[in-house]
């Protein structure tokens, strides 16, 4: 792949990222990295998290948002900065800006989160809410920019940003020399740029690989084209890494340096966010969840050690639930199912005991006796259970069929 950029296009090097680790030395927290025994077992090698969504903020967005800020002019830091974000950008540069005593102001979207709002006021930013997508936010934080002289401050295409996000890279061979497989989360493209740049100039033999939703993948498209195109409507439960064209900058690194882009789906988010809050006791928000994903939806593809990079762990609670309940019926936990039984005293109950004894918990019942399709002793039964996984579902409907019952949906 090549991609022929304008020379006046700026790049990022190693010496870059480790001026911003010296920078953000005191500002930014070295995350932990935790081993995943599920994971390793299922890759047939050592599988390690970087815990990003342990970071400042809840993400890694600090870094970057805080090397750019640092890097202004006095004149360019008396105007203010200024951003546009539906919640961890937001918060890294609040927080950034309130380090460094510069005055920030930041567009959301009408929809954002609630405890994102919340915590970007919090953290010193003065919050401005306007449009219903993030690009019509995007366009009021660029006009307040032009009409005000405050710098914008974008979320993954500048090298300063790009180059704070890479020292994520450097911790990671810090903790993990043996390191064989990075995967990391991609929507702009600017960790992945900086992480790239890092670990690519250091060792050369780690394979880096780049996971995108696949309703919001403009990376695969891009680099077949070798130039950043636009997709349309990207849609994902990820707003993490929902973005529709990628950033000119990372764009060029990540053709050279990263070796792969694969696609994941809504339901393997899902279960990947599933699992790291059961299994690996993390709260990941389906952005940082998609390393996880590639390696739950493809786990012989991968050489370990791996280490699969949780970005970030903002998630709104009540998002969460959605995606919890999307997660446990993506692996089988749920079942809902409708069958017919005579209608007389006491069949509800006989049907409910025997599933208590395969152990099926009920959550919902509705119990029909007024639909004509019934005959005139025969009542309609939905039901909708809590189940072990796939394995267990197939149990509860022979457990059914053996009892004499018929199940028609």
């Amino acid at each position: 792949m090549s991609y022929r950029t304008p020379h006046s296009l700026p790049t990022v090097t190693l010496d870059d990222v480790r001026g911003a680790q010296k920078m953000l030395s005191g500002v930014s927290r070295v995350t932990a990295m935790e081993g995943s025994r599920h994971l390793s077992q299922l890759v047939g090698s050592p599988v390690h998290f970087k815990c990003e969504n342990l970071q400042r903020t809840g993400s890694f967005k600090l870094r970057g948002a805080y090397v750019r800020i640092a890097g202004l002019y006095p004149e360019e830091r008396a105007a203010g900065v200024v951003a546009a974000s539906a919640g961890n950008h937001a918060q890294g540069v609040a927080l950034a800006s309130s380090l460094l005593g510069v005055r920030s102001t930041v567009f959301m979207p009408v929809g954002a989160p609630l405890p994102k709002v919340a915590a970007t006021r919090e953290y010193g930013a003065e919050v401005r809410m306007h449009g219903q997508v993030v690009d019509e936010t995007l366009a009021a934080a660029q006009e307040y920019a032009q009409e005000t002289g405050a710098v914008f401050i974008h979320p993954f295409d500048h090298p300063d940003i790009i180059a704070g996000q890479g020292t994520v890279g450097l911790e990671i061979l810090e903790q993990c020399p043996e390191l064989r497989t990075l995967v990391i989360g991609v929507g702009g493209g600017g960790l992945a740029a900086g992480i790239a740049v890092a670990v690519k100039t250091l060792r050369p033999d780690v394979k880096l690989i780049g996971v995108q939703a696949a309703g919001a993948a403009a990376y695969p498209p891009s680099l077949a084209a070798g130039h950043p195109v636009s997709i349309e409507n990207p849609a994902t439960m990820a707003d993490g890494i929902k973005v529709g064209r990628p950033g000119d900058v990372p764009f060029r690194i990540i053709d050279d340096l990263l070796d792969d882009v694969v696609t994941v789906s809504e339901d393997e988010l899902s279960s990947a966010l599933l699992l790291c809050l059961e299994r690996a006791k993390m709260v990941v928000e389906p952005a940082g969840a998609s390393p996880v994903a590639a390696l739950l939806s493809r786990p012989q593809e991968f050489e370990g050690p791996v280490v699969a990079l949780l970005s970030g762990g903002n998630v709104d609670p009540l998002l969460m639930q959605r995606i919890l309940r999307h997660g446990m019926a993506a692996a089988g936990r749920y079942l809902s199912l409708r069958l017919r039984l005579t209608d007389r005293p006491g069949a509800l109950a006989t049907l409910l005991g025997v599933l208590s004894v395969v152990d099926a918990n009920v959550l919902d019942v509705s119990h029909m006796r007024t639909d004509p399709r019934l005959g005139l002793t025969e009542a309609e039964v939905e039901l909708h259970l809590e189940t072990k996984g796939p394995a267990h579902c197939v149990e509860v409907g022979a457990a059914l069929r053996e009892a004499g019952y018929t199940v028609i949906g």
